[in-house]
């Protein structure tokens, strides 16, 4: 492993050389370490027989996607979601759920060889999104406020949304296996209940204990920092060892942490959104090798679905629950095509693979996942900025009260946000662990 993280610190420090220069290009950060993961795989571990540790991998992901989810929840601006609740409801509310269906179904009638509840997991799996995939999107001024702010929104809050039902057709592809060491009523109740317990403990009492230390001056700056980070460390090795989960834990103790009474309030989670930003980084890096590693095993039906699951099957279920919303054709287009799949999708295929069920279409389910994310690492980042200046330009041609609703995007409706991602305002600076999409 010496090798790999001498290559990853190498990339690490060159993109930074480089990285303001790259904001402007369709050069992304996932796009650069995905490829330098590929290079890496065929140039050199490929011929010295390199062998990834899987347990390495899943809890370097596991560990991004927590700090991630910590971080997207205690910068959730409950006040700001309330006024724009409209749009991020029918996302959600809707078209996740539709998007699993529509999913499932696409994978039933394209990947013939999955079992009913194999298509489902695997619609679960590719259903969370990640907008730092394409971070112009979500961040250019040019696209209308609140269509930003919906979008982070459903980056923020899908990946906790999608993981109960993920274990959830776990549960019931073991039990149709007959696994007699799986049961679903427990399964749902460990992972499920206990997660959220976990994780509304260590919110409440240490958003408690680090608002009382502030109001008492005994905490220096920096580890109030250091103090923030502990949390989601503790929800992942607590979760671990109750057999919770650990991504439920951590986004409900996000949540919890600014609600403890007299607690933190809203937290300055700078450092734990920098450690979130490296460890994504590794993660693109050995994805890449992964990549590399299976790319050979992907025949038509997988890039068929592949596809499918970017178009199709993102752009109806948004398409479906934007009806009556009051948008125009471009802006209903726009937020479909921009439903990357990245982390979140890794690791719950990890998540998926860690359960060791051995179902029949196991490898087809991961092939899939690996196509699905190298497809939207590639095509979101590549077409952001072109497709935000196409966006733009129809937008100009709008009559003004078209844009007078859930699209207004003039500057009275621009409110200051200390927020990078999640619920938060769309024109904050964009920090943070998928801030990595350049």
């Amino acid at each position: 492993m010496f090798l790999f993280f001498a290559t990853f610190a190498t990339l690490v420090f060159v993109y930074s050389l480089v990285s303001k220069r790259l904001e402007s290009t369709v050069v992304t950060a996932p796009i650069a370490f995905t490829l330098g993961g590929i290079a890496l795989e065929t140039a050199v571990l490929g011929r010295l027989g390199f062998t990834i540790d899987s347990w390495l991998f899943l809890r370097l992901a596991e560990a991004s996607l927590v700090l991630l989810l910590f971080s997207d929840a205690a910068r959730t601006d409950l006040s700001l979601l309330w006024n724009i609740r409209e749009l991020p409801a029918r996302i959600l509310g809707l078209a996740l759920p539709l998007n699993i269906l529509v999913g499932a179904a696409a994978a039933w009638l394209i990947l013939p060889g999955l079992g009913l509840w194999e298509v489902a997991i695997l619609a679960a799996i590719l259903a969370p999104t990640d907008a730092g995939l394409a971070l112009a999107a979500v961040s250019d001024p040019r696209v209308p406020l609140r269509v930003r702010q919906a979008l982070k929104v459903e980056g923020g809050l899908a990946d906790g949304l999608s993981v109960p039902l993920l274990l959830f057709f776990i549960a019931l592809a073991a039990a149709a296996g007959d696994r007699g060491d799986t049961k679903l009523a427990k399964l749902v109740l460990e992972q499920l209940g206990y997660g959220v317990v976990v994780g509304a403990a260590i919110g409440l009492v240490g958003g408690w204990l680090l608002g009382a230390a502030t109001r008492r001056d005994w905490i220096a700056p920096s580890f109030m920092q250091i103090g923030l980070v502990a949390l989601p460390v503790l929800c992942l090795l607590i979760s671990e060892a109750v057999d919770a989960s650990m991504f439920i834990a951590a986004f409900v103790a996000g949540l919890a942490v600014q609600w403890s009474p007299r607690g933190a309030g809203k937290p300055d989670l700078e450092m734990s959104e920098i450690w979130g930003q490296v460890l994504n980084l590794s993660v693109f890096t050995l994805f890449g090798i992964i990549v590399a590693r299976n790319w050979h095993g992907m025949d038509l039906a997988i890039v068929v679905y592949a596809v499918a699951s970017l178009t199709v099957v993102r752009m109806l279920p948004v398409a479906i629950s934007l009806t009556g919303a009051g948008l125009s054709r471009s802006t209903v287009g726009f937020m479909g095509w921009f439903g990357p799949r990245g982390l979140a999708s890794v690791v719950l295929g990890l998540v998926y693979l860690k359960r060791e069920l051995s179902l029949p279409g196991e490898s087809t389910i991961e092939l899939a996942t690996i196509a699905t994310v190298t497809l939207s690492i590639f095509a979101h980042g590549l077409s952001a900025r072109p497709a935000i200046a196409l966006y733009a330009g129809r937008n100009a041609g709008l009559p003004r009260d078209t844009l007078a609703g859930p699209e207004d995007r003039g500057p009275d409706d621009v409110r200051p946000s200390s927020s990078a991602r999640g619920a938060s305002g769309a024109d904050a600076p964009e920090k943070g662990s998928r801030s990595a999409g350049g």
